[in-house]
């Protein structure tokens, strides 16, 4: 209990950050094709989430070395509130793409400040629990937001963005108001991709694979619940589906992955999500249940997928390695990011909405093919870290979860 008091102001922020970036990207999908956009605009308005994303992990260690936390987060949080409160002055796609990239930013700086506030915060004897506090809350405030989506869709749009705003600018007030010093301020770490590369081509390409079939789901699963009959209540409840599935996997793919070798529970997770798209597709037209259930499942296969690369690639580094190597799997996870949510909307506009699982499965099809390549090339490590759920969320995420990769 004690622990869950000291972290309680950056847990709240988490969650009222969760709570608003969360349910801006459906909220935006439902508008903007409500109001004209096109299948391919409102797919580039998600790439534009993540290009801002990508920008905000780059530039955020910075701007808190020279201005501090506090000074930092209330920069991006306003970045966040001005995105947001600007959709209502302006029904225009480009517009609305400038504004998702100010999103992106202040989502991806303010992760970057809370971990940092964490790192400087937690002891090797409370780090378990408290990651285990920051994951909770991450994934229920991200679960919650899905749920709000029916409820934003049914308001006048005015009073939907503008109640985003108001939890963007909410989430500044517990930090602002702590006691607790600023801790001092990491140094940025190098990004450096072809580091990643080296540790584990199979790793990179399980992350590349991971933003496509997340990235995809979460901003253009609105257009394909609307193609297949979804009102916008239970568009909602079909993203949080996904989201709740691929909580339920942690436990069983963490048991799996450090049981047995990571390179076939990737190509076995990926034969699943194959899998899991062929149910998603079939069961559009078994009615309501028939396609929540298919999320769920497709949310169970592949959320997982992130994670067990990230342990693959960790069994090749050196602690010293470990923040930069999570950096650059971070990278490579904000480039396919950026690029799928626009090609899979494009694909939907031209092919209908079973495009964007067939999308999604070539990609799987193309990491098993790769695994079972890579696995003729070197054998597997006998001493793994431990495998542990990894949030994509800052490029700092390593620090925190650095020392939690024991060797099993």
């Amino acid at each position: 209990m004690r622990l869950m008091i000291s972290f309680a102001a950056l847990l709240l922020s988490v969650a009222l950050l969760q709570l608003s970036s969360g349910a801006v990207g459906p909220l935006d999908a439902l508008t903007g094709l409500g109001s004209g956009f096109s299948r391919g605009e409102v797919g580039f308005l998600g790439s534009m989430h993540f290009t801002g994303f990508f920008i905000g992990c780059w530039w955020a260690p910075r701007l808190m070395g020279d201005v501090g936390h506090s000074r930092a987060f209330a920069v991006f949080t306003a970045m966040g509130a001005i995105g947001m409160a600007g959709h209502i002055l302006i029904f225009d796609p480009i517009a609305w793409a400038f504004l998702r990239i100010m999103s992106g930013i202040c989502i991806a700086g303010c992760y970057t400040v809370i971990e940092s506030w964490l790192q400087a915060k937690v002891t090797n004897a409370s780090r378990g629990r408290a990651m285990g506090l920051y994951r909770v809350v991450d994934m229920g405030g991200s679960l919650i937001a899905q749920l709000m989506i029916g409820s934003l869709a049914s308001m006048e749009t005015y009073i939907a963005y503008n109640l985003l705003t108001i939890l963007c600018c909410a989430a500044m007030l517990p930090l602002a108001l702590t006691r607790v010093p600023q801790p001092e301020t990491p140094d940025a770490p190098r990004l450096r991709p072809s580091l990643a590369w080296r540790m584990s081509p199979l790793a990179v390409a399980g992350v590349l694979v991971a933003a496509m079939s997340s990235a995809s789901f979460r901003m253009v699963g609105p257009i394909y619940g609307q193609e297949v009959g979804l009102a916008a209540s239970q568009i909602g409840l079909f993203l949080a589906a996904f989201v709740a599935g691929g909580a339920l996997a942690q436990y069983p793919t963490g048991w799996l992955a450090d049981k047995f070798d990571r390179r076939w529970v990737l190509v076995w997770l990926s034969v699943a999500s194959v899998f899991s798209c062929a149910v998603t597709v079939a069961a559009s037209g078994l009615g309501t249940a028939g396609v929540m259930f298919s999320a769920a499942f497709f949310g169970f296969t592949t959320f997982p997928v992130y994670s067990v690369a990230a342990a693959h690639a960790h069994d090749f580094a050196t602690a010293e390695e470990r923040v930069e190597l999570s950096a650059a799997l971070m990278f490579f996870y904000a480039t396919g990011a950026i690029a799928a949510p626009w090609v899979t909307s494009v694909l939907i506009e031209n092919f209908g909405p079973e495009a964007l699982f067939y999308f999604i499965s070539l990609g799987h099809i193309g990491l098993i093919v790769f695994g079972l390549g890579r696995m003729r090339v070197r054998e597997t490590r006998e001493d793994r870290t431990r495998y542990i759920y990894a949030p994509r969320t800052s490029f700092i995420i390593g620090r925190l979860l650095g020392k939690s990769r024991g060797r099993n």
